[in-house]
């Protein structure tokens, strides 16, 4: 799997007001609209999460407070996700 997107960060998304990057596309791209566990990176920083769906086709990656502070940015500022690989 080698998947980029260049996307804003949302937040208050969700019951936990997470703050995420939702990805336009993405069902059809890993072909499910169900969660999917993956590995990548959000600019530099490493990570492993769960893809959450969205519907209409699309995906929410939800960012951890570590993953939030290491990236250093806030919602409206533009990030690059890249997935890796798929895990489990």
């Amino acid at each position: 799997m080698d998947l980029s997107y260049t996307e804003r960060l949302t937040g208050d998304m969700g019951p936990h007001r997470w703050t995420v990057v939702i990805l336009p596309g993405s069902a059809e791209a890993l072909g499910t609209g169900k969660p999917v566990r993956v590995a990548g990176t959000i600019d530099t920083h490493g990570f492993e999460a769960t893809l959450l769906p969205l519907g209409e086709g699309r995906h929410m990656l939800p960012l951890n407070a570590k993953l939030k502070k290491a990236v250093g940015k806030s919602p409206g500022d533009e990030v690059v996700v890249r997935l890796d690989r798929r895990l489990g």
